[in-house]
């Protein structure tokens, strides 16, 4: 019973010591990107619903083709868009968009690998030796961190320095998502503004009651841009970009605790042991719940370390 647990840990650590090659190389990381498929799955569903269901009501597109409409939606939208929020974050929220539909795949495996590859080394020729492969890593972020490492900073200033990176970092993201989730509040606003605006146009031609119904069929098409703009897009923008915001976040205090393996000298198998706990898989399974808990437990006074006690 007691020898059990340790026969996978005993396989792990002779493989990372029969493995100098492995260790030699070191590669930076590469994380491929990838089309994510959800995103245009989700646009493409709800566009077919919508259209579809028009349709199947003896409707055509052309009922709902205004660009007059689109016009005052996206317009007004986004000019409150910019009274609200500083141009460089707008600008920063529309190079953004990309993450809506490339993902990095595999990040946190990847990374894994490359610490543990670099963990080898070090336990080998010192870390020290791992200056070059610092130098060339592509992941800035790694990179500060190797670096930061190689040169022998104390791992209290290490730590700070890193949640301080990774604070900034949340707090810019976090301000592309607003912009979005603001745009999907003043959308159904200003389609409704468009509305009335058909609205008038529709009761300064009362005299001929013939086109009273189809002004006022067309004065609603604003409503619905509004309304499904923001439904469609923009609020679900905001939530997908903040997703990627919580594994970007991972992923940093995945290296950050990575690296602090690394110069502590723990067993490369230990530090994968440990690092493994990131897999979004794990802890969307409960397999990592536990992690929050040991960081804040570690903490003095029992509160988490560096950016939350920013917060």
């Amino acid at each position: 019973m007691a020898t059990a647990p340790r026969q996978p840990l005993e396989e792990s650590l002779r493989a990372s010591q029969s493995a100098p090659e492995f260790a030699a190389q070191a590669p930076a990381v590469k994380l491929p990107r990838r089309l994510d498929f959800s995103t245009l799955l989700g646009i493409a569903m709800s566009l077919a619903g919508i259209i579809g269901g028009l349709i199947l009501e003896r409707g055509s597109i052309q009922d709902i083709a205004q660009t007059t409409a689109a016009l005052i939606v996206l317009g007004g939208t986004f000019g409150a868009v910019l009274v609200t929020t500083p141009l460089l974050v707008v600008l920063r929220a529309f190079r953004s968009l990309g993450g809506l539909f490339i993902e990095r795949s595999g990040a946190p495996a990847a990374t894994l690998d490359a610490l543990i590859q670099y963990a080898i080394k070090a336990r080998k020729n010192g870390i020290v030796s791992l200056e070059r492969e610092a130098d060339e890593i592509e992941d800035p972020f790694l990179r500060k961190a190797l670096s930061l490492a190689v040169d022998g900073t104390d791992l209290q200033e290490f730590r700070k320095m890193m949640e301080i990176d990774i604070v900034l970092g949340e707090q810019a993201a976090e301000a592309e998502a607003r912009v979005w989730e603001v745009a999907g509040g003043y959308a159904p606003t200003i389609g409704i503004i468009g509305a009335v605006l058909g609205l008038i146009q529709v009761m300064k031609h009362l005299d001929d009651i013939t086109e009273v119904g189809h002004g006022i069929a067309v004065a609603f098409v604003a409503t619905v841009y509004g309304v499904g703009s923001a439904n469609i897009f923009f609020l679900p923008a905001a939530n997908k970009l903040r997703a990627r915001i919580h594994d970007v976040t991972l992923l940093k205090d995945m290296i950050v605790e990575g690296v602090v393996g690394i110069v502590e000298g723990l067993n490369p198998a230990l530090i994968r042991l440990k690092l493994e706990s990131y897999d979004p898989r794990k802890i969307r399974s409960g397999a990592g719940g536990s992690l929050i808990s040991a960081r804040n437990a570690t903490a003095p006074g029992g509160k988490a370390p560096g950016r939350r006690g920013m917060r």
